[in-house]
């Protein structure tokens, strides 16, 4: 078990609401985003950009528009973008801080501004902050030392081999590694918890496979179904809400 691994959600993995409760609202909207925690995820997810005049926002793609007049998050002001489309700061506003937030940092840029919002709203502590590439991640420790750092990678992208990438991940500060759900195993975890990191899984989404990764050993999991999930993780949830 990693040193790192803390268990404040009990001795179940923590259960991240991918994109809030998508399965039932349109995601990455407040209304999803409380409806997750109104089911009972520990944990929301999502992506953070910058916008044009540096307000970080909340989006999956970071395109708007139709194929056909594509623009960026990046080069549109705040006043601009849909109305669906919460800042960072709206999150926190409408939802507290009493939840765990999994950000992918589409837009290295965004980073100042998600540690400023986080720090405002009390909630840094609370802050998982995810990128595909781990090597710059390093110097985020030196920015945000409160808040785990997350390498979303593949297996088949560690040519250096999975226990040099671990070591590496370690020396770094980088404290877990998100896979997707059909690369994790028992043995797996356990080269993973052996380097003192936490094991993430992503896509999630059914009864049997939410059993299978938490019998592996995840210290936590992405998840659409945020009823389903909450049902795998606590028995004691009700069926209905």
């Amino acid at each position: 078990m990693p040193a790192n691994r803390l268990r404040t959600w009990g001795d179940r993995p923590l259960g991240f609401a991918h994109r809030g409760a998508r399965s039932v609202e349109k995601e990455n909207t407040i209304a999803a985003f409380t409806r997750a925690l109104d089911l009972g995820a520990p944990g929301l997810e999502s992506d953070a950009w910058l916008t044009s005049d540096g307000v970080v926002v909340l989006d999956h793609d970071g395109v708007l528009g139709p194929i056909w007049r594509r623009r960026s998050i990046a080069a549109t002001p705040r006043r601009d973008l849909p109305g669906h489309i919460p800042s960072l700061g709206d999150l926190y506003a409408a939802c507290g801080n009493s939840f765990e937030l999994s950000l992918d940092v589409k837009d290295p840029r965004a980073l100042d501004g998600i540690v400023a919002a986080a720090r405002e709203a009390g909630a840094v502590e609370r802050l998982w902050l995810c990128s595909s590439d781990w090597r710059p991640m390093a110097a985020w420790r030196t920015i945000v030392p409160q808040a785990r750092l997350v390498e979303s990678t593949n297996l088949s992208w560690m040519t250096e081999g999975l226990r040099p990438r671990l070591a590496s991940l370690r020396e770094s500060g980088i404290d877990a590694v998100n896979l997707h759900r059909s690369q994790w195993s028992a043995e797996l975890l356990e080269e993973v918890h052996a380097a003192e990191l936490l094991g993430l899984a992503w896509d999630v989404q059914s009864a049997g496979r939410l059993s299978e990764v938490i019998a592996f050993g995840v210290d936590a999991l992405y998840c659409d179904d945020v009823a389903l999930m909450m049902r795998i993780l606590d028995p004691g949830t009700p069926e209905t809400w």
